[in-house]
Protein backbone atom coordinates (compact mmCIF):
# COMPACT_ATOMS: atom_id res chain seq x y z
CA UNK A 1 0.00 0.00 0.00
CA UNK A 2 1.30 3.44 -0.88
CA UNK A 3 2.02 5.93 1.92
CA UNK A 4 -0.95 8.15 2.67
CA UNK A 5 0.83 11.33 1.56
CA UNK A 6 1.20 9.89 -1.98
CA UNK A 7 -2.50 9.04 -2.34
CA UNK A 8 -4.56 12.26 -2.40
CA UNK A 9 -7.80 10.33 -2.78
CA UNK A 10 -7.10 8.42 0.43
CA UNK A 11 -6.51 11.69 2.28
CA UNK A 12 -9.77 13.11 0.93
CA UNK A 13 -11.66 9.99 1.94
CA UNK A 14 -10.16 10.13 5.43
CA UNK A 15 -11.03 13.83 5.74
CA UNK A 16 -14.62 13.20 4.68
CA UNK A 17 -14.92 10.26 7.06
CA UNK A 18 -13.59 12.23 10.02
CA UNK A 19 -15.81 15.18 9.20
CA UNK A 20 -18.87 12.95 8.99
CA UNK A 21 -17.98 11.45 12.38
CA UNK A 22 -17.97 14.94 13.90
CA UNK A 23 -21.20 16.04 12.28
CA UNK A 24 -23.83 14.23 14.39
CA UNK A 25 -22.88 15.88 17.70
CA UNK A 26 -22.85 19.42 16.31
CA UNK A 27 -25.77 18.86 13.93
CA UNK A 28 -27.91 17.64 16.82
CA UNK A 29 -27.64 20.98 18.59
CA UNK A 30 -30.83 23.01 18.48
CA UNK A 31 -29.26 26.48 18.32
CA UNK A 32 -32.47 28.48 18.89
CA UNK A 33 -33.40 26.30 21.87
CA UNK A 34 -29.88 26.66 23.25
CA UNK A 35 -30.06 30.43 22.93
CA UNK A 36 -33.45 30.47 24.66
CA UNK A 37 -32.07 28.33 27.50
CA UNK A 38 -29.08 30.67 27.81
CA UNK A 39 -31.37 33.66 28.08
CA UNK A 40 -33.43 31.94 30.78
CA UNK A 41 -30.22 31.39 32.71
CA UNK A 42 -29.38 35.06 32.26
CA UNK A 43 -32.85 36.03 33.47
CA UNK A 44 -32.23 34.43 36.85
CA UNK A 45 -31.77 37.28 39.35
CA UNK A 46 -28.17 36.49 40.31
CA UNK A 47 -26.58 35.49 37.00
CA UNK A 48 -23.38 37.29 35.98
CA UNK A 49 -21.92 35.11 33.21
CA UNK A 50 -22.54 31.92 31.24
CA UNK A 51 -20.26 29.82 29.04
CA UNK A 52 -21.36 26.69 27.19
CA UNK A 53 -18.92 24.57 25.18
CA UNK A 54 -19.60 21.41 23.18
CA UNK A 55 -16.70 19.24 22.07
CA UNK A 56 -14.34 22.09 22.93
CA UNK A 57 -16.17 24.73 20.88
CA UNK A 58 -17.62 27.62 22.87
CA UNK A 59 -21.19 28.10 21.66
CA UNK A 60 -22.38 30.56 24.31
CA UNK A 61 -20.30 33.28 26.00
CA UNK A 62 -22.55 35.81 27.66
CA UNK A 63 -22.44 38.35 30.46
CA UNK A 64 -25.23 40.17 32.27
CA UNK A 65 -25.48 43.06 34.71
CA UNK A 66 -22.15 44.53 33.64
CA UNK A 67 -20.14 41.31 33.90
CA UNK A 68 -17.97 39.50 31.34
CA UNK A 69 -16.60 35.95 30.99
CA UNK A 70 -13.15 37.55 31.20
CA UNK A 71 -13.74 39.08 34.65
CA UNK A 72 -12.10 37.52 37.70
CA UNK A 73 -14.79 36.38 40.12
CA UNK A 74 -14.77 34.93 43.62
CA UNK A 75 -15.72 31.31 42.97
CA UNK A 76 -16.45 30.61 46.65
CA UNK A 77 -16.70 26.87 47.44
CA UNK A 78 -16.13 25.92 43.82
CA UNK A 79 -12.52 26.32 45.02
CA UNK A 80 -12.93 22.89 46.64
CA UNK A 81 -13.14 21.31 43.19
CA UNK A 82 -9.75 22.82 42.33
CA UNK A 83 -8.23 21.69 45.62
CA UNK A 84 -9.39 18.17 44.74
CA UNK A 85 -7.66 18.44 41.36
CA UNK A 86 -4.49 19.57 43.10
CA UNK A 87 -4.60 16.55 45.43
CA UNK A 88 -4.88 14.28 42.38
CA UNK A 89 -1.86 15.98 40.83
CA UNK A 90 0.07 15.58 44.09
CA UNK A 91 -0.71 11.86 44.26
CA UNK A 92 0.41 11.44 40.64
CA UNK A 93 3.74 13.04 41.61
CA UNK A 94 4.15 10.96 44.79
CA UNK A 95 3.98 14.12 46.91
CA UNK A 96 1.05 12.49 48.70
CA UNK A 97 0.93 8.70 48.99
CA UNK A 98 -2.75 8.37 48.18
CA UNK A 99 -6.27 8.90 49.48
CA UNK A 100 -5.70 6.42 52.32
CA UNK A 101 -2.81 8.37 53.81
CA UNK A 102 -3.70 9.75 57.28
CA UNK A 103 -3.81 13.54 57.35
CA UNK A 104 -1.91 13.61 60.66
CA UNK A 105 1.15 12.09 58.91
CA UNK A 106 1.31 15.10 56.63
CA UNK A 107 0.45 17.83 59.13
CA UNK A 108 2.80 16.67 61.89
CA UNK A 109 3.19 19.34 64.55
CA UNK A 110 0.21 21.26 63.21
CA UNK A 111 -1.99 18.67 64.91
CA UNK A 112 -2.88 19.99 68.40
CA UNK A 113 -1.57 17.81 71.20
CA UNK A 114 -4.96 17.79 72.90
CA UNK A 115 -6.88 16.79 69.76
CA UNK A 116 -9.13 13.75 69.92
CA UNK A 117 -7.03 10.66 69.08
CA UNK A 118 -9.50 9.84 66.31
CA UNK A 119 -7.92 12.68 64.32
CA UNK A 120 -5.27 10.12 63.39
CA UNK A 121 -7.97 8.03 61.69
CA UNK A 122 -8.87 10.82 59.24
CA UNK A 123 -7.54 10.09 55.77
CA UNK A 124 -7.04 12.29 52.73
CA UNK A 125 -10.06 10.68 51.08
CA UNK A 126 -12.27 11.48 54.07
CA UNK A 127 -11.44 15.18 53.71
CA UNK A 128 -12.10 15.15 49.97
CA UNK A 129 -15.53 13.53 50.41
CA UNK A 130 -16.49 15.56 53.50
CA UNK A 131 -16.47 12.51 55.76
CA UNK A 132 -13.90 13.58 58.36
CA UNK A 133 -16.45 13.29 61.18
CA UNK A 134 -15.38 16.54 62.86
CA UNK A 135 -17.85 19.26 63.75
CA UNK A 136 -18.32 21.51 60.71
CA UNK A 137 -16.50 24.80 60.27
CA UNK A 138 -19.10 25.92 57.72
CA UNK A 139 -22.55 27.38 58.28
CA UNK A 140 -23.04 28.92 61.71
CA UNK A 141 -19.49 27.93 62.72
CA UNK A 142 -17.74 29.62 59.81
CA UNK A 143 -17.29 33.10 61.30
CA UNK A 144 -15.70 31.86 64.50
CA UNK A 145 -13.41 29.53 62.61
CA UNK A 146 -11.95 32.17 60.25
CA UNK A 147 -11.62 34.58 63.19
CA UNK A 148 -9.41 32.09 65.05
CA UNK A 149 -5.63 32.49 65.13
CA UNK A 150 -4.98 28.95 63.83
CA UNK A 151 -7.43 27.60 61.25
CA UNK A 152 -5.76 24.18 61.00
CA UNK A 153 -5.56 23.69 64.76
CA UNK A 154 -9.10 24.97 65.25
CA UNK A 155 -10.53 22.56 62.66
CA UNK A 156 -8.68 19.59 64.16
CA UNK A 157 -9.68 20.49 67.73
CA UNK A 158 -13.40 20.32 67.06
CA UNK A 159 -15.40 17.46 68.56
CA UNK A 160 -16.28 14.42 66.51
CA UNK A 161 -19.97 14.28 65.62
CA UNK A 162 -19.58 11.21 63.38
CA UNK A 163 -16.95 8.58 62.74
CA UNK A 164 -14.30 9.23 60.07
CA UNK A 165 -15.65 7.77 56.86
CA UNK A 166 -19.26 8.16 58.03
CA UNK A 167 -21.95 10.59 56.96
CA UNK A 168 -21.27 13.72 54.94
CA UNK A 169 -20.53 16.84 56.99
CA UNK A 170 -19.85 19.65 54.54
CA UNK A 171 -17.02 21.69 56.02
CA UNK A 172 -14.60 24.15 54.45
CA UNK A 173 -12.15 23.23 57.19
CA UNK A 174 -11.68 19.85 55.49
CA UNK A 175 -10.47 21.50 52.28
CA UNK A 176 -8.25 23.85 54.24
CA UNK A 177 -6.58 20.88 55.94
CA UNK A 178 -5.83 19.58 52.44
CA UNK A 179 -4.25 22.91 51.46
CA UNK A 180 -2.04 22.73 54.57
CA UNK A 181 -1.13 19.11 53.79
CA UNK A 182 -0.19 19.99 50.22
CA UNK A 183 1.97 22.84 51.48
CA UNK A 184 3.80 20.74 54.07
CA UNK A 185 4.23 17.67 51.84
CA UNK A 186 5.61 19.63 48.89
CA UNK A 187 7.48 22.40 50.69
CA UNK A 188 5.71 24.94 48.43
CA UNK A 189 2.60 26.98 48.97
CA UNK A 190 -0.74 26.06 47.40
CA UNK A 191 -0.68 29.04 45.02
CA UNK A 192 2.66 27.92 43.55
CA UNK A 193 1.38 24.36 43.13
CA UNK A 194 -1.86 25.55 41.56
CA UNK A 195 0.01 27.71 39.06
CA UNK A 196 2.53 25.01 38.16
CA UNK A 197 0.29 21.93 38.07
CA UNK A 198 -2.92 23.46 36.68
CA UNK A 199 -2.37 27.05 35.58
CA UNK A 200 0.62 26.51 33.29
CA UNK A 201 -0.65 23.44 31.37
CA UNK A 202 -4.14 24.96 30.95
CA UNK A 203 -2.84 28.43 30.11
CA UNK A 204 -4.84 30.17 32.84
CA UNK A 205 -3.94 32.92 35.28
CA UNK A 206 -4.34 32.10 38.98
CA UNK A 207 -4.13 35.23 41.15
CA UNK A 208 -3.18 35.06 44.84
CA UNK A 209 -6.08 34.67 47.24
CA UNK A 210 -6.76 34.70 51.00
CA UNK A 211 -4.31 33.07 53.43
CA UNK A 212 -4.76 31.98 57.04
CA UNK A 213 -2.71 33.45 59.94
CA UNK A 214 0.03 30.87 59.31
CA UNK A 215 0.23 31.77 55.61
CA UNK A 216 -1.61 28.72 54.27
CA UNK A 217 -3.69 29.58 51.21
CA UNK A 218 -7.38 29.17 51.93
CA UNK A 219 -8.35 25.67 50.85
CA UNK A 220 -11.94 25.82 49.73
CA UNK A 221 -13.03 29.45 49.49
CA UNK A 222 -12.18 32.96 48.23
CA UNK A 223 -10.26 31.88 45.13
CA UNK A 224 -10.58 34.22 42.13
CA UNK A 225 -10.74 32.90 38.56
CA UNK A 226 -12.33 34.00 35.31
CA UNK A 227 -15.23 31.99 33.87
CA UNK A 228 -13.03 31.18 30.86
CA UNK A 229 -10.45 29.66 33.22
CA UNK A 230 -13.19 27.59 34.86
CA UNK A 231 -14.26 26.37 31.42
CA UNK A 232 -10.74 25.03 30.87
CA UNK A 233 -10.90 23.20 34.22
CA UNK A 234 -14.18 21.63 33.11
CA UNK A 235 -12.72 20.69 29.73
CA UNK A 236 -9.77 19.06 31.50
CA UNK A 237 -12.18 16.80 33.39
CA UNK A 238 -14.39 16.20 30.36
CA UNK A 239 -11.32 14.96 28.48
CA UNK A 240 -10.34 12.62 31.31
CA UNK A 241 -7.34 14.64 32.46
CA UNK A 242 -5.97 15.57 29.02
CA UNK A 243 -5.62 19.12 27.70
CA UNK A 244 -4.12 20.11 24.35
CA UNK A 245 -2.62 16.65 24.03
CA UNK A 246 -0.91 16.86 27.42
CA UNK A 247 -1.66 14.63 30.39
CA UNK A 248 -2.44 17.02 33.29
CA UNK A 249 -4.34 14.69 35.65
CA UNK A 250 -4.60 10.89 35.66
CA UNK A 251 -7.78 9.58 34.05
CA UNK A 252 -8.21 7.40 37.13
CA UNK A 253 -8.38 10.54 39.28
CA UNK A 254 -11.26 11.91 37.23
CA UNK A 255 -13.14 8.64 37.67
CA UNK A 256 -12.45 8.52 41.40
CA UNK A 257 -13.46 12.16 41.84
CA UNK A 258 -16.83 11.54 40.20
CA UNK A 259 -17.54 8.30 42.06
CA UNK A 260 -20.36 8.77 44.58
CA UNK A 261 -19.11 8.31 48.14
CA UNK A 262 -21.75 10.07 50.19
CA UNK A 263 -24.82 12.27 49.74
CA UNK A 264 -25.53 15.89 50.59
CA UNK A 265 -28.56 16.54 52.77
CA UNK A 266 -28.60 20.10 51.38
CA UNK A 267 -29.39 19.16 47.77
CA UNK A 268 -29.80 15.35 47.92
CA UNK A 269 -27.10 14.89 45.27
CA UNK A 270 -24.23 12.44 45.51
CA UNK A 271 -20.75 13.70 46.33
CA UNK A 272 -17.33 12.37 45.40
CA UNK A 273 -13.99 14.13 45.72
CA UNK A 274 -14.97 17.79 45.39
CA UNK A 275 -17.70 17.05 42.82
CA UNK A 276 -21.46 16.61 43.12
CA UNK A 277 -23.29 14.31 40.70
CA UNK A 278 -26.90 14.23 39.57
CA UNK A 279 -29.17 13.62 36.56
CA UNK A 280 -30.40 16.51 34.43
CA UNK A 281 -32.50 15.91 31.31
CA UNK A 282 -32.05 12.17 32.00
CA UNK A 283 -28.30 12.61 31.62
CA UNK A 284 -25.49 12.11 34.18
CA UNK A 285 -24.02 15.47 35.18
CA UNK A 286 -21.08 16.27 37.45
CA UNK A 287 -20.71 19.70 38.99
CA UNK A 288 -18.77 21.89 41.37
CA UNK A 289 -20.82 24.37 43.40
CA UNK A 290 -19.92 27.62 45.12
CA UNK A 291 -22.06 29.90 47.28
CA UNK A 292 -24.44 32.19 45.45
CA UNK A 293 -24.38 30.24 42.18
CA UNK A 294 -20.76 29.71 41.10
CA UNK A 295 -21.14 26.52 39.07
CA UNK A 296 -19.13 24.27 36.79
CA UNK A 297 -21.10 21.51 35.01
CA UNK A 298 -19.55 18.68 32.99
CA UNK A 299 -21.83 16.51 30.83
CA UNK A 300 -19.66 13.73 29.38
CA UNK A 301 -22.45 12.08 27.35
CA UNK A 302 -22.84 15.25 25.29
CA UNK A 303 -19.18 16.38 25.38
CA UNK A 304 -20.43 19.54 27.07
CA UNK A 305 -19.09 21.90 29.72
CA UNK A 306 -21.09 24.77 31.26
CA UNK A 307 -19.84 27.56 33.52
CA UNK A 308 -22.12 29.93 35.40
CA UNK A 309 -21.05 32.71 37.75
CA UNK A 310 -23.43 34.71 39.91
CA UNK A 311 -23.71 37.37 42.58
CA UNK A 312 -21.62 35.88 45.42
CA UNK A 313 -23.14 38.03 48.16
CA UNK A 314 -26.91 37.35 48.32
CA UNK A 315 -28.73 36.03 51.35
CA UNK A 316 -28.52 32.27 51.01
CA UNK A 317 -31.44 30.18 49.92
CA UNK A 318 -28.82 27.74 48.66
CA UNK A 319 -30.50 24.59 47.45
CA UNK A 320 -33.72 26.32 46.38
CA UNK A 321 -31.79 28.59 44.05
CA UNK A 322 -29.63 25.69 42.86
CA UNK A 323 -32.81 23.84 41.86
CA UNK A 324 -33.88 26.84 39.76
CA UNK A 325 -30.48 26.82 38.07
CA UNK A 326 -30.64 23.06 37.44
CA UNK A 327 -34.01 23.43 35.71
CA UNK A 328 -32.69 25.88 33.12
CA UNK A 329 -29.39 24.03 32.73
CA UNK A 330 -31.47 20.92 31.94
CA UNK A 331 -33.09 22.94 29.14
CA UNK A 332 -29.64 23.75 27.77
CA UNK A 333 -28.64 20.09 27.89
CA UNK A 334 -31.80 19.10 26.03
CA UNK A 335 -30.89 21.62 23.32
CA UNK A 336 -27.47 19.97 22.97
CA UNK A 337 -28.89 16.42 22.96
Amino acid sequence: MLPLRRCPWRLSLLTITLASMALPAMAAIDRPALEQAAQRIGDLPRTHTLLIAVDGETLVARGWRGHSPDDITNIKSLSKTLISALVGAAIARDVIQGVDQPIAELLGERVPRDADPRVHDIKIGHLLSMQAGLERTSGANYGGWVASDDWVGNALSRPFVADPGGRMLYSTGNSHLLSAALTDASGRDTLTLMREWLGAPLGIEIPPWTRDPQGIYFGGNEMGLTPRALLKIGELYRQQGMYDGERVLPAEWIERSWQARTRSHFNQDDYGYGWFSTQLADTPVYYGWGYGGQLLFVVPEHDATLVMTSDPTPPSNGSDYLNRVKAVVADAIEAID
